[in-house]
């Protein structure tokens, strides 16, 4: 008999709860073999029916998008998914026909609420429904864009964040009709200045253009969306600073490194050290891990000194793991690893959690270091502190000279100012390996 996603996901809460009493019931001495056994075996069991779950949502999903396309040609042109004079529909007008295909209408509209340019190349500003869109399908191709904040400005003049930290002031106590103490609190700026970053030229051929059942727009944007997305979410992470942002990783402050003979390895003790190498004052609802998959399988198997596993399976892992969905925070006690379910991590959307470790979400996020002498390969901390800095709306460009045309093609290339910086380098730490 077959069973149901949902059936799949009460199942996983279940042996998500029976695996947390275990461990809450067998503490230090009590955990012995026998309770390792019974743990290996609910955890295997949570594994394969997360990966029983992606498997149907993805069936589901290419079943969604079968219905989709299905009920599209059926309706047919008169009966579009957007009126033509909409953002929209003046969006897929140029990806089909460029600037000369616009109506007299669409001229109109664009005229009124839409910046275009109409050089040689046909340029135009993508519309900002279309562009808010792009960055929302971004996040889907990074973590970082997931776990920072994100700050939009009309232009992309070099940009001072300023900066202040105040961890170790203190106020005083004092005597009646006596003068207080003054402590002027110490500001800094970071830069938050923005890189020019192109998708590279998409070939689309005239048939696709031509065919008004297919979503030309989803289809571009999901390509825009997959390349900028990925090389932004690169710069995030290990950016130079020098025609691209800076990295989070390089921007972080020392947290804890692995001891001789770590080239590969992170132990429990490495663990704690990074966590409590952060300020209290950053270790609040929305701290994190994030690190690559690579280093995630080691953490997975890591036990803590009475041989317990540190690894918590989320009680709601099962619905998110795998799955472009929203994700939560850990807003209820830091110390099981239980939250509410609501809401997003940091308000926003597109990435993934994997479970906790030590009460904390851990984020992946493959662009950090795998396990390697002298790697960087997890951070610790507020990582809200990351700003990503989003200049104007994105600009694309629709190629239809003879270098395409010979090839029955038209091409198309977007263009976005993008910037990233660690505003509080003591908010985020990092995990390095040893040398040798």
């Amino acid at each position: 008999m077959k069973i149901s996603v949902n059936a799949l996901r009460e199942q996983r809460t279940a042996l998500a709860v029976e695996t947390r009493n275990l461990l809450d019931n067998h503490p230090g001495k009590l955990w012995t073999p026998a309770q390792q056994v019974v743990y290996d075996e609910k955890v295997d069991d949570i594994n394969r029916i997360d990966s029983e779950i992606s498997r149907m949502q993805k069936q589901a999903d290419l079943d969604a998008d079968n219905a989709l396309d299905t009920m599209i040609a059926d309706v047919g042109k008169a009966n579009r998914r957007f009126e033509a004079n909409s953002p929209r529909g003046i969006y897929d007008t140029f990806l089909r026909k460029g600037t000369d295909g616009f109506t007299a209408e669409q001229q109109i509209v664009i005229k009124n609420t839409l910046s275009t340019t109409t050089g040689s190349q046909g340029g135009f500003t993508v519309p900002s429904l279309i562009a808010n869109q792009l960055y929302d399908a971004m996040k889907a191709y990074g973590t970082m864009r997931a776990t920072s904040e994100i700050l939009k400005t009309t232009d992309g003049k070099p940009l001072s964040y300023p900066t202040s930290d105040g961890t170790a002031e203190v106020g005083e106590w004092i005597a009646q009709n006596t003068t207080a103490t003054a402590l002027d609190p110490s500001f800094g700026t970071a830069s938050l200045n923005v890189f020019k970053a192109s998708s590279k030229i998409i070939a689309v051929p005239f048939e696709l253009l031509q065919d008004s059942v297919l979503d030309m727009e989803t289809f571009v944007q999901n390509r825009l969306a997959q390349r900028i997305g990925r090389l932004g979410n690169t710069g995030f992470t290990v950016g130079t600073g020098t025609t691209q942002p800076d990295g989070i990783i390089p921007k972080a402050s020392a947290g804890k490194v692995g001891i001789v003979g770590q080239t590969l390895l992170i132990i429990y003790d490495d663990v704690v050290d990074l966590v409590h190498s952060v300020d209290p004052a950053y270790r609040n609802y929305d701290a994190a891990f994030m690190t690559n998959d690579s280093l995630l399988k080691v953490l997975r198997k890591i036990k803590d000194t009475a041989g317990r596993p540190i690894w918590t399976p989320s009680y709601d892992g099962g619905i998110r793991s795998g799955l472009n969905v929203s994700n939560t925070p850990n807003t209820g006690d830091q110390a099981t690893g239980t939250g509410n379910g609501e809401g997003g991590f940091n308000g926003q959307k597109g990435a993934v959690i994997y479970d906790y470790l030590l009460g904390y979400p851990v984020w992946v996020n493959n662009d950090i270091a795998v396990p390697a002498a002298n790697a960087k390969t997890m951070i610790f901390g507020g990582l809200k502190y990351y700003k990503i800095r989003d200049a104007m709306e994105v600009q694309m460009f629709r190629f239809t000279d003879s270098v395409y045309t010979t090839l029955g093609q038209v091409g198309f290339l977007a263009w976005c100012r993008m910037g990233g910086n660690l505003m509080d380098t003591n908010a985020v730490k990092y995990y390095q390996h040893s040398a040798t």
